[in-house]
């Protein structure tokens, strides 16, 4: 099949530190080549990829000094994206909801991946508007707020099988790695290994909008004896950072549309432990993979018993559940059944 990506442009694919929605774009944009397919990539211009690169951007937005306004260059996406729209077989959109109005008028099959949160009064009033376009679900929970929608399928993300190795044995700390923000809650990882009586190490951006959060309420945590803070980090220290841990402290508290460190954890075979909020009773097996708690006191709980977890079965539930090519397979199934439906756009179909 001919298939475009069409990924946000805020971070290169794949990113050079976090970053999740244009990490997996990389992942399955490469794992569609190696099915055979002919794969062209909407991205800034120092992604690297397999796939034929058509560069938005010179570079990355979130780190350009000179970017002043993201939304024209996502506009300017858009518009690309729609003149080489009939060179392909189908249109994955990863972009949000921008680009909405224009996929329900593209003449060619398009889908979009959800990629965010779908529970504020906002985006229901907009998708509302908008549901006849095709969407994919990033887990289960992610379309609770808006079941009514044209759904075709639920994705769950995906990893390169060799991206994060197993590691057998672990070190005696916990890791932390995502975000600095309110719903992710570093405060509650660093109480819970304070009182687990273990080191934590704590890998994470802080966002412009979280600046300010992150000097009143976290900063001055970051002092606690045993918790160390170590910044942004790439695959490469994120291997070993995960793959040393006892465990992954994953304490969110929003309705968590994936988690994709829960599954990188998986694939070093580093156990995790985590709300159970939003996919992660869709992501781990309670016991076997994990703890899915529901306060600080069963989170230490656990810490104490994490000896319980096989480290083979977490790398184990990660080769048959959350590889790149199982991804990528899913969504050719549902781009083959996009394909099969009349060639006409979602305005037609409704104004038929």
């Amino acid at each position: 099949m001919r298939i475009a990506q069409v990924a946000p442009l805020f971070e290169r694919v794949p990113p050079v530190a976090y970053g999740g929605t244009e990490r997996v774009v990389a992942y399955l944009t490469d794992a569609l080549v190696e099915l055979g397919h002919d794969v062209t990539l909407f991205a800034s211009g120092d992604s690297r990829t397999a796939a034929a690169l058509v560069p938005v951007t010179p570079s990355a937005l979130r780190l350009d000094p000179t970017c002043q306004d993201w939304l024209l260059h996502h506009i300017r996406q858009v518009e690309l994206v729609a003149r080489q729209a009939g060179a392909f077989d189908v249109v994955h959109f990863h972009t949000g909801f921008l680009h909405l109005p224009l996929a329900r008028r593209l003449m060619q099959p398009s889908v979009t991946t959800l990629h965010g949160r779908l529970d504020l009064p906002e985006v229901r009033v907009l998708l509302d508007d908008l549901r006849d376009v095709p969407l994919v679900s990033i887990s289960n929970s992610q379309r609770g707020p808006v079941p009514h929608l044209n759904w075709r399928g639920t994705v769950h993300h995906g990893l390169p099988r060799h991206l994060l190795p197993f590691r057998a044995a672990a070190d005696d700390y916990l890791a932390f790695i995502g975000r600095i923000s309110p719903e992710k809650r570093v405060d509650r990882a660093i109480a819970v290994a304070t009182r687990a009586g273990l080191p934590l190490r704590i890998a994470a951006k802080v966002d412009a909008v979280d600046r300010d959060y992150f000097a009143r309420a976290i900063e001055p945590l970051l002092q606690t004896p045993g918790v160390e803070y170590l910044g942004e980090i790439g695959d490469a220290e994120k291997a070993d950072l995960l793959g040393k841990a006892r465990a992954l402290l994953f304490p969110i508290d929003w309705p968590e549309p994936f988690g994709m460190v829960v599954i990188e954890a998986l694939s070093c075979g580093t156990p995790v432990i985590a709300w159970r909020l939003g996919s992660i009773p869709e992501l781990l097996d309670d016991g076997v993979t994990g703890f899915i708690v529901d306060s600080e006191d069963a989170a230490v709980d656990a810490v104490g018993r994490i000896h319980e977890i096989d480290r083979l079965d977490c790398r184990a539930a990660f080769e048959r559940r959350f590889q790149a090519e199982r991804m990528a397979r899913d969504y050719v199934a549902i781009y083959e059944r996009l394909n099969y439906e009349p060639g006409r756009s979602c305005l037609e179909a409704m104004t038929a």
